[in-house]
């Protein structure tokens, strides 16, 4: 920016060339179930708009639709795609001390961020470019600045918030975009004062209030201001100066309305308290820090003021002699405040210019379904799952579990099998045994174990290469944190950072999954080993369980006995069709959630949002009232089920318990000579369903190791790779720049606050620069406790020694960085004070040697000379500390 004018504009961000179409197309074709071709046209023009916005570097009002087109299509895909696209966006900043140094980042709303910021940018040099000469250009820079402000605030309120970073851009984190801002409506309530005063009509109490408002906008810029890393101490010195120069401008025109009142006590007060501010304003130019015209402005006020103040001290002693109250006695006046952050509506509400016919062109990738709307539909299709297997089929499971451990504990249907059938194989277990041939039983459930062991190898194969990441990450920024030191390396550790943290908790996340899982496969296990030889058997002919299963001789059974059987194998038969239902139902429950395609119905629902909301992104969350309705009306009958079939089981249980009971009690008259016969088909019963709790729980375990693997690789272990590359390339960043890492700040240094002086032999930036970008630091391979660091910002009016000073508004310069300005005349200083044109040395002068540091002031040594004093051998002892002041 040029020193021409006296209003600031900011300057625009630059960013790099990327193909986003590129990205969108790989990732349409990996993640939707749509061909990318369907979508040619709208990638080729995701391209040129994106070209057209970026190439925006020249304050011209053909720029604005170019910027407001772009953002209103990421806003609008932003509800089309997640945020991390894969797209890396580079942009450089636009304020700051380090403007080459870019920001990358995989976020859609980084970017969107970045084409908001230029949009007001543009704003404000259109705004800047203004002839302010003549009320129409000064109507038009106000509805520029206040355009300019209301991007800032729609950036603020909107677009941050939803950035997921945990590191914005310096020039642009929240207190920077507040400062800047309050700039914004600093000066265009500054054009509204303009316009009064040259209008001629406006009275002295409406122009001060007007001023007024001016300075406590400026002031609440230089608050926020303070809190930033971005806004150089330049900008802070011009916006104090401006505070001050229009608190005094605003008493000044209290003071004329005071004396058009006959107050002339009060109008000596504003008078004198105009004096004081105008005062205050110029000592900001110490440093050459003021523009210009700026600093004209405020020695033309106070010329005016300082005769106004003769003048009426003179006629109020002489003449008046009103009592002058104190500062404390004013009153304080009112604000008129003109200035509004204006929102474009292109900003605001960009999808009411996307259309065909629309100022923005046609919505790109309308014909896409939303990535809302897949991740509603895995939101549903789990939600389905975990109630149909949890809420439905394994309490079925549970049921069938607690049916045959009642069962098992009465010997049924083994009893009954020794008294119906003393010779041979009952019908049940041949069914049985045929059941399990025909499945291979043992190589099934072996295989299964093999499966699950490989399944649980993969899983903790990528877990262990993700971990070994993280853990890689760690001790790489271990030793930079050693080779720098803590007070250099000031970015979070690993574990401290806050998706580092998530990361490192996701670890212990996995590792607990793993122990659980383990721990149930050997439960499995072990019912397997309890049982296999039984299935082995089972497995084999008919003569081989004849030979297991011993015949007992026929014996009578009692005429009492033969209806306590009978109503014992009717109740146990009720049980095997209770049974039998209950796996029809479960296999038709299965059929019907395979069947459940729920896409059709959800794209429904997402075009009737889509119409209701038009101005809102779709989130899986605005599904959630039509997920409850789809699943009450599908599954709520099958949980009725469950429940009646349950309250079935426990009346048909009873009635096998009381059955059983009597037929024990009958059977206990009777020779007993079959014992061993039922003791062996009761466990051969038991193994068979046993059998069949086995596979449900290999099924289950070989699901949970697949949805496993999802979890350590798209979850964690990829997460991991992305966050490990970002924090090596900052890492990166921060070592190519050895200002930041291996120089020290002037702030450790005691240096005179006088005139800034050039200084070859240290080649710094500015003071500010240093302090902002690392804690103090030292010179000398050992660290003695630097001095205390004084940061500029923190006195706006007394400036620091910073030869930096940030650039001033113009419509045709892009940036507005810190520039050396070097002084001809170096300035000496007192006794003993390093100032940068002595240059530093740590060893004592040899002796014989003439002293190479300039004179004092009084004649005699300088500097070095005194160091050198301090060690008579001539050398530097590290145990001690180097003064410089």
């Amino acid at each position: 920016m040029s020193t021409i004018s006296h209003i600031l504009s900011l300057p625009f961000r630059r960013s790099t060339p990327i193909s986003l179409s590129s990205t969108i197309r790989q990732y349409i074709n990996t993640k939707y179930d749509q061909h990318p071709e369907m979508f040619r046209q709208d990638l080729e023009a995701i391209d040129v708009l994106r070209r057209e916005a970026v190439n925006v570097r020249e304050p011209h009002a053909s720029g604005i639709a170019k910027l407001q087109a772009y953002a209103a299509q990421l806003a609008w895909i932003g509800g089309k795609f997640p945020i991390d696209i894969g797209a890396e966006f580079t942009w450089y900043p636009a304020l700051g001390y380090n403007p080459e140094r870019p920001m990358v980042r995989n976020n859609l709303k980084f970017e969107l961020l970045n084409i908001l910021y230029n949009l007001a940018a543009l704003y404000s040099q259109l705004a800047v470019a203004q002839s302010r000469g003549g009320p129409e250009g000064v109507k038009t820079a106000v509805s520029y600045f206040s355009r300019a402000a209301g991007v800032l605030s729609h950036m603020q309120q909107e677009v941050l918030p939803e950035l997921r970073m945990s590191d914005p851009p310096d020039d642009m984190d929240m207190h920077t975009l507040e400062a800047l801002k309050q700039l914004l409506l600093a000066q265009c309530q500054e054009c509204f004062w303009k316009k009064a005063v040259m209008d001629g009509t406006y009275k002295d109490a409406s122009i001060a209030r007007l001023a007024a408002r001016v300075s406590d906008l400026y002031n609440l810029a230089i608050d926020s201001a303070m809190k930033s890393e971005a806004i150089s101490s330049a900008w802070i010195h011009h916006m104090s100066a401006k505070h001050h120069h229009f608190a005094g401008a605003a008493q000044y025109r209290a003071a004329c309305d005071c004396l058009e009142k006959k107050k002339f006590g009060e109008e000596v007060a504003r008078l004198a308290d105009a004096v004081a501010c105008v005062n205050e304003g110029l000592k900001e130019n110490r440093g050459g820090y003021l523009n210009k015209i700026v600093l004209e402005d405020l020695q033309g006020l106070k010329r005016r003021v300082e005769e106004d103040l003769k003048r009426a001290e003179r006629d109020n002693d002489k003449i008046y002699m009103q009592a002058v109250p104190c500062k404390p006695e004013l009153t304080i006046l009112d604000r008129a405040d003109m200035a509004k952050a204006m929102v474009p509506p292109q900003v605001a509400n960009p999808f009411e210019y996307l259309g065909d016919h629309a100022e923005f062109g046609p919505a790109l990738f309308t014909k896409l379904v939303p990535f809302a709307v897949h991740a509603a539909i895995t939101i549903y299709e789990q939600r389905r799952d975990r109630l149909v297997n949890q809420s439905v089929i394994q309490a079925y499971e549970d049921l069938t579990e607690k049916l045959h451990s009642m069962l098992s504990s009465l010997n049924l249907p083994g009893s009954l099998q020794a008294l119906e059938k003393p010779l041979g194989l009952p019908p049940n277990l041949i069914h049985h045994a045929e059941e399990i041939r025909q499945a291979d039983a043992v190589g099934r459930i072996q295989r299964a174990f093999s499966d699950i062991d490989k399944l649980r190898s993969a899983d903790h194969a990528v877990f262990a290469e993700g971990k070994a990441i993280l853990a890689a990450e760690e001790e790489e920024d271990v030793k930079l944190r050693t080779k720098y030191g803590t007070d250099r390396w000031t970015r979070p550790d690993s574990r401290s950072d806050p998706q580092g943290g998530q990361l490192w908790a996701q670890v212990d996340e996995i590792e607990g999954y793993f122990k659980t899982s383990i721990s149930s496969d050997e439960v499995v296990q072990n019912k397997f080993t309890q049982v296999q030889d039984l299935l082995e058997l089972m497995s084999g002919s008919d003569r081989m369980l004849m030979d297991y299963v011993p015949s007992s001789r026929r014996v009578e059974i009692p005429d009492g006995l033969r209806p306590v059987i009978g109503r014992l194998r009717g109740a146990y038969n009720d049980v095997l069709r209770l049974e039998s239902r209950r796996r029809r139902r479960v296999d038709a429950l299965r059929d019907k959630c395979r069947g459940d395609d729920i896409k059709p119905e959800i794209l429904k629902e997402a075009a009737r949002l889509e119409r209701t909301y038009p101005t809102t992104a779709i989130l899986p969350v605005h599904f959630e009232e039509f997920f409850e309705r789809r699943l009450d009306a599908l599954y709520e009958p099958e949980l009725e089920a469950v429940e009646k079939d349950a309250t079935e089981q426990e009346r048909l249980a009873g009635e096998v318990e009381r059955i059983s009971r009597e037929f024990e009690g009958q059977r206990r008259s009777m020779t007993s000579g079959n014992r061993e016969r039922e003791q062996a088909l009761q466990r051969l019963d038991n193994a068979y369903y046993k059998y069949k709790e086995i596979v449900n729980h290999l099924d289950v375990g070989r699901k949970f190791y697949n949805d496993l693997s999802k979890v350590v690789g798209q979850n964690f272990r990829d997460p991991v790779r992305a966050w490990a590359a970002e924090r090596r390339m900052d890492a990166k960043s921060l070592e190519e720049y050895p200002r930041e890492l291996n120089m020290p700040t002037l702030g450790s240094l005691s240096i005179s606050n006088r005139t800034p002086v050039h200084s070859p032999p240290l080649n710094y930036h500015s003071g500010q620069q240093q302090q902002q970008q690392q804690p103090p630091t030292s010179y000398f391979p050992i660290n003695p406790v630097p001095p205390p660091v004084h940061d500029p910002r923190q006195q706006v009016v007394e400036p620091s020694a910073e030869s930096a000073v940030q650039s001033w508004a113009s419509p045709t310069v892009e940036h507005q960085q810190p520039q050396l300005q070097p002084h001809p005349q170096p300035v000496s200083t007192a006794s003993g004070m390093w100032t940068p044109d002595i240059g530093i040395r740590f060893a004592g002068t040899p002796q014989g040697a003439t002293p190479t540091g300039p004179p004092g002031p009084n004649g005699g040594l300088g500097a070095n000379t005194q160091a050198s004093r301090h060690h008579a051998s001539g050398t530097w002892d590290p145990s001690r500390e180097i003064r410089f002041g």
